[in-house]
């Protein structure tokens, strides 16, 4: 049985998915979900082989979903869209199938055989959805996890990020949010041509420096866009000297 998850905010959209779905000997359609946090909490439990993710949702896309949830956990997606041209032809290029607003049940029919194929050939789609996101300029995001509750924060929207022991604080707009990953994890994880650890304790966000004072020894202070002073060490000083040459 292929267990299918519907994720879609309009009621009417997931009926029209599910009736033909009901109709399918080899389908089992183990949930619904209206909105982004209802699909990550559902796709965590029910782990199912195939979701039909609607793009455009309020607050929470489903390119949001995926990001969260993370793309190599991904189950096989059919997006379903009122995309322009444009995605449509980076959802095809990199071979996924999508459902356009409003489908018919010809459409439908293609879409779902070409899903069982897919899922018969235990395609890896990992890399395909990567190239999909970069290809459609999706605005990267760190996912931040904390008591219990998860935000998506835009890699343009920090300042900098503060070691907080084992963890680490994200400040952005004027807010401070606390992250379960460490320094060093960051430090790799984050686009070196946009961030840079400048002390043991503390990474910024490079466009967001507004000056620059040095010290004696090498170190010195940065002040950046939003009035905060940091300090910075000899030892991080390259990557500052690097971005100031560029």
């Amino acid at each position: 049985m292929i267990r299918t998850l519907i994720v879609d905010d309009e009621p009417l959209a997931r009926r029209a998915i599910r009736a033909p779905l009901d109709l399918q000997p080899d389908v089992e359609v183990i949930g619904e979900a209206g909105h982004g946090a209802a699909a990550i909490a559902a796709i965590e439990a029910l782990r199912p082989d195939l979701i039909f993710l609607d793009v455009q949702m309020p607050e929470m896309t489903g390119f949001d979903v995926i990001e969260m949830i993370g793309v190599d956990a991904m189950p096989l997606i059919v997006f379903v869209t009122a995309f322009d041209a444009y995605a449509l032809r980076a959802f095809e290029a990199e071979a996924f199938d999508y459902l356009l607003k409003p489908f018919d049940d010809l459409r439908f029919g293609q879409v779902l055989d070409r899903v069982r194929r897919q899922l018969a050939a235990k395609d890896a789609h990992g890399d395909r959805l990567r190239s999909m996101l970069r290809t459609l300029g999706e605005a990267p995001k760190l996912v931040v996890r904390s008591h219990g509750s998860v935000r998506l924060v835009r890699l343009d929207e920090i300042d900098w990020i503060a070691a907080a022991g084992d963890y680490a604080e994200v400040h952005c707009n004027g807010r401070a949010l606390l992250l379960g990953e460490s320094m060093a994890a960051l430090e790799r994880s984050l686009p070196q041509e946009a961030f840079a650890r400048i002390h043991r304790s503390a990474i910024v966000r490079l466009d967001r420096v507004a000056e620059i004072r040095s010290g004696a020894h090498g170190d010195g202070v940065l002040r950046l866009a939003c009035g905060t002073e940091l300090r910075f060490s000899r030892r991080y000083r390259q990557a500052i000297d690097a971005y100031l040459g560029r």
